[in-house]
């Protein structure tokens, strides 16, 4: 295999995952280049049971984790730090690592495992760690629009359990929109197809004329917010749904503070 090859693709992703990680553009970069010249130096070093991109995310945190100081240490905070920088920055440094890999960068919880060197049950474990965490800093008012009642009850268990307290759920159109205005939320959990055959979406449609919250569709139905011709939700979750995939989409929508556009 020509490692030098395989990985050239994969270096703007690691970059910003070293970014993220770091709290800062300098730091990050530098760290990459730390990882490739001692590639260079031993290419052996080169996990041969992973892929291209998993090895070098692998070679990247035996970098980065051989540095005592960024085994205990938070991310600098500086002019480059975000608003999500920032808060990464709360996170404690082995669920911030498992965090990064599984919310922004995409990988399996079985990738993050090979990455950390540690198991998938750790990686779960690392994750809702990072998800309390998160929730401590942002938790919220969260409105469930969700019409199947048994559905609703798991969902705002998963919303309680991460800290965030449940002002309503809504099973109509205009249910929710009623809880909306009486208590603004600042997360809502919305199913497309409700009770009364009222939708969902133009629900939320109608609330985010009048305010902005990050919003996450949980429903049978995606395919009819993906259709690659209108405006798509940037989170959406399908039915039948993980529980461990709703708490991290919920982390996720609130820790980057991504607010929801109205979709058509």
């Amino acid at each position: 295999m020509n490692i030098s090859r395989e990985i050239a693709p994969h270096l703007p992703y690691l970059r910003r995952f070293a970014r993220a990680l770091c709290g800062s553009q300098k730091s990050g970069d530098a760290y990459v280049v730390a990882t490739l010249e001692a590639l260079i130096a031993d290419i052996d070093a080169f996990p041969s049971n992973m892929s291209a991109k998993v090895g070098l995310y692998h070679l990247f945190m035996a970098s980065w984790s051989s540095i005592a100081l960024n085994v205990d240490d938070r991310p600098e905070d500086d002019d480059e730090t975000s608003p999500a920088q920032r808060n990464v920055s709360l996170l404690t440094p082995r669920s911030r690592q498992a965090f990064l890999l599984r919310t922004v960068e995409g990988f399996s919880a079985e990738d993050v495992a090979d990455i950390l060197s540690v198991s998938p049950p750790e990686v779960d474990a690392l994750i809702s760690q990072a998800g309390r965490e998160i929730a401590e800093r942002v938790a919220t008012d969260v409105l469930i629009i969700e019409d199947e009642a048994l559905i609703a009850q798991d969902i705002e268990f998963i919303a309680r359990d991460l800290g965030h307290q449940v002002i309503g759920v809504a099973r109509t159109h205009r249910e929710a929109v009623e809880l909306a205005k009486s208590r603004r939320p600042g997360l809502i959990l919305a199913d497309i197809q409700l009770a009364d055959g009222s939708s969902g979406l133009n629900a939320v449609n109608e609330m985010l004329r009048s305010f902005d919250c990050p919003v996450i569709f949980i429903t049978a139905f995606p395919e009819r917010l993906l259709t690659g011709e209108r405006p798509e939700p940037a989170f959406l979750i399908s039915k039948p749904y993980k529980v461990d995939t709703v708490k991290a989409t919920i982390s996720q929508a609130l820790f980057f503070e991504r607010k929801a556009t109205r979709v058509a």
